[in-house]
Formats: structure tokens, C-alpha cells, sequence
């Protein structure tokens, strides 16, 4: 390819020129706006959700930009570009859309890639939530301090902001949540599970005090969800969102498309749709639902990247759940049953069963299915596609599959 040839310096000055470029032709509408980012490795997207869900119950317009959707109010549209932080201004369009149409506050998630090619210049911040930092796109980064400091330059940059006062809100649970916090901002705001003690997690839901205080309920599985749910709740108790309109909020929060999205089509056993797609996200996935008969699919990420992966995710699968079919991905252009080999040698216990087919190996995994149990369908949640060979791809959507299998099934049954 042609870009190959091209220094990445020169490409830098490209992406910069652009975003910058973006931001004067839009008339800088991160200005008019009370701008949030969100960034992490887990729980970005979900999150971003909550955030604005909090927001919008206050009373607020707010216009978010994540790797699941585009809204602005009440309109939303799905984010089909296959990453985050689209280029070529698009995130400075997204923004005027949402000043043109009187929104007062946008959510956007933020990535490490994002950051290394410029996107987040000229989006003026108000806050930003780190979520957590666990090991991805170390190929892409080049090591785990390359991809630690290009999550940085996201806390640098609301450093940056010319606007006050600002907000920092970071997971300090996590090992780099402290360095998030020292920056020069007016506002650091600490969030910790000892925040929601006590709290009680299962399959279904999460219940917890906050800070002592209110009794919070929320029909979101895992201990994971209540870390994202404190770091959007920390964030909107400091803008003065009222904790007795986040609760409400909270008790009746719509699940977050392909993050543990339940699939209901009248089935005894549970299907759930869901992103994991790095060992930390797989294991606490698989630990929200501790004690059921899960049948996990699975196909780790996508073909040339982040391969030390792959033997870690089998393992895990293979220590916490029942059955295992390892299935195509995103191959690109590595070859798919190098994909799943690698994978497959991390199971010492059970052996996987290999289906490249991936609406295929849906459909094996249902069968399996009896009543009690847990299929997982894992690694792709709301991706629109199935990236293979010379940037071919296959339009997709694990959920439909998901309901189109579950359908057969049981009128197979009938």
C-alpha cells in the first residue's frame, strides 16, 4: 500500500491538520458545549451510556459518540465505521449537529488509536472518566508503556482545556488511576468499590450504597457494571445531578447494546451478546455468571494483532466455563485456523469445539443450550461486520444471528 511508504510523521501532521482543519471549518463547537470524554480499556461505551443517561434525567440534551451509536436527543443512529473515534472531522460535524440542535452536553469515547492520530485535537474538554488500563493493541502501541502513554495524552489534553473548571474521574482500584489524577485540574474525583459498600452483584443486576447514602438498584449484571455505573455516578454527583434522580434513572436503565445484552425469544436458557475481547473483559465476564452452565463463543480479536492474547483467553474459557466453540472473528488476512489454534492451546481441561462458521457455531452453542444454562456469544457485540482477506468484509450483527438461530430452534422444538 501506498500509506505504507509514507513516514508516520507525515501521517501525524495529516490526522493533525485534519482534526484542527475540522474544528475551525465547524466553528469549534465543543465551546457551546459542557464536553465529557470517557476512556479506558473496559467499559468506554457502557459508561458513555450511563453518563448520558444520567445526564438526559436531569433535564439536560446531550449528544453521545461511542463505538455503539451516534445520539443526538433522542435521535440515534448505530456507529457502523468499525472504530471509536471516526476520522476526517467527522467527530467535529458530530458536535455542530448537537449545538445546532440545542443539546448542552455531548459524551464521547475515547480511544488510545484515536489519540495517536490526533482525533481528540480541537475538542475542547470539560472532563474526562478513566475507566481502567489492562494490556491491548501492544502490537499497534508497540509496548504497554507506548500504549499507557497514548492513553495519557487524553488527561494531558483536558490539562490542556481552556475551559473551568475541569474534571478528572478515575478508577483508583485500578493500578494507573492514580496517575490520572495528577494532573493540574480544578476538580479530582476518586472512584473505588469501597464507594459502594455494601454492595450485592449477580447475573442480573447490581445493588449497592453509595458513599453510604442512597440505595442504588440497576438491572446490569457483574461487578464490572458497577464500576462503570460509579464512575458515571461520581462524575454527575459532582456536576449536581441529584442522587434521588440518578437512582430512578438507574432502576430502569435500558441494557447498552452488545455489552451483556440479554436475547429474549421465549428460550428457558439465557443467550447474551457481549464485547469481551481481552482476557481482563472475558474473565469478568464469565465471572458475572459464576455458578451456571455456560457455553461460551468465542473467536479472541481480530486477525495480526494482539496474538499473545490468544492462549490466555483459552485458558480462561477453559478454567470458567462448561463448553467452548472458538469461532471466526475478524481474520483479516491471518489465517483463521491459525486464529483459533492458538487459541485452542490454552485449554488443558476441556477440549473446544472449532466451527469457523460463526452463525454456525451460534447455532451449535444453542443446541447445547438446556434450561438454566448460559450461552455467551462474546467478542463482537454491536460490530457491524466480519473483516476478512484484502479488506473484504461481511455485514453482521451477533444479536440477530443470535434471535435468527434462537427462532429456528424453537420452532424446530414446536
Amino acid at each position: 500500500m501506498i500509506r505504507d511508504l509514507i513516514p508516520k510523521r507525515v501521517i501525524g501532521w495529516y490526522h493533525l491538520l485534519f482534526a484542527y482543519a475540522g474544528a475551525v471549518v465547524c466553528r469549534f463547537p465543543s465551546k457551546k458545549l459542557f464536553v465529557i470524554g470517557v476512556t479506558g480499556t473496559k467499559g468506554k461505551s457502557t459508561t458513555s451510556e450511563l453518563v448520558r443517561t444520567l445526564l438526559a434525567a436531569n433535564g439536560h440534551k446531550v449528544a453521545l459518540a461511542s463505538t455503539v451509536q451516534f445520539k443526538i436527543g433522542d435521535q440515534s443512529e448505530p456507529n457502523l465505521f468499525k472504530m471509536t473515534m471516526p476520522g476526517r472531522a467527522y467527530l467535529q460535524k458530530f458536535l455542530r449537529k448537537a449545538v445546532d440542535a440545542g443539546c448542552t452536553h455531548a459524551v464521547i469515547e475515547m480511544t488510545s488509536e484515536g489519540a495517536r492520530q490526533f482525533r481528540h485535537k480541537g475538542i475542547e474538554l470539560d472532563a474526562l472518566i478513566f475507566t481502567n488500563l489492562q494490556p491491548e493493541h501492544i502490537e499497534s502501541h508497540g509496548s504497554m508503556e507506548a500504549y499507557v502513554a497514548a492513553k495519557l495524552k487524553l488527561a494531558q489534553h483536558l490539562e490542556e482545556s481552556k475551559k473551568r473548571p475541569r474534571y478528572i474521574v478515575a478508577n483508583v482500584d485500578d493500578r494507573y488511576g492514580e496517575t490520572f489524577l495528577n494532573i493540574d485540574v480544578e476538580h479530582h474525583l476518586p472512584f473505588s468499590l469501597q464507594d459502594a459498600q455494601p454492595y450485592t452483584v449477580d447475573d442480573t443486576s447490581v445493588r449497592f450504597v453509595y458513599k453510604g447514602g442512597t440505595l442504588f438498584t440497576a438491572p446490569m449484571p457483574g461487578l464490572f457494571n458497577l464500576r462503570n455505573i460509579l464512575a458515571a455516578i461520581t462524575l454527575c454527583d459532582a456536576l449536581g445531578v441529584p442522587q434521588n434522580v440518578m437512582r430512578k434513572a438507574l432502576e430502569h436503565v435500558p441494557a447498552v447494546a452488545g455489552r451483556a445484552e440479554s436475547v429474549e425469544c421465549g428460550q428457558d436458557f439465557r443467550v447474551v451478546v457481549d464485547y469481551a475481547h481481552t482476557p481482563d473483559s472475558l474473565e469478568a465476564l464469565l465471572e458475572a455468571y459464576k455458578g451456571k452452565d455456560i457455553i461460551c463463543v468465542m473467536g479472541s480479536t481480530g486477525g495480526g494483532r494482539d496474538q499473545w492474547k490468544r492462549p490466555q483467553m483459552g485458558k480462561i474459557a477453559d478454567e470458567r466455563a462448561s463448553a467452548a466453540i472458538l469461532t471466526n472473528e475478524d481474520p483479516y488476512d491471518e489465517d483463521p485456523n491459525k486464529i483459533v489454534n492458538e487459541i485452542a492451546s490454552g485449554f488443558v481441561v476441556h477440549k473446544p469445539q472449532v466451527i469457523l462458521d460463526r452463525r454456525e457455531a451460534i447455532a451449535a452453542a444453542l443446541r447445547l443450550a438446556h434450561k438454566g444454562s448460559v450461552v455467551l456469544i462474546t467478542g463482537k457485540g454491536t460490530d457491524p461486520y466480519i473483516m476478512g482477506p484484502r479488506k473484504s468484509k461481511q455485514e453482521w450483527s451477533d444479536r440477530k444471528v443470535a434471535e435468527e438461530e434462537l427462532q429456528k430452534l424453537l420452532n424446530a422444538v414446536v
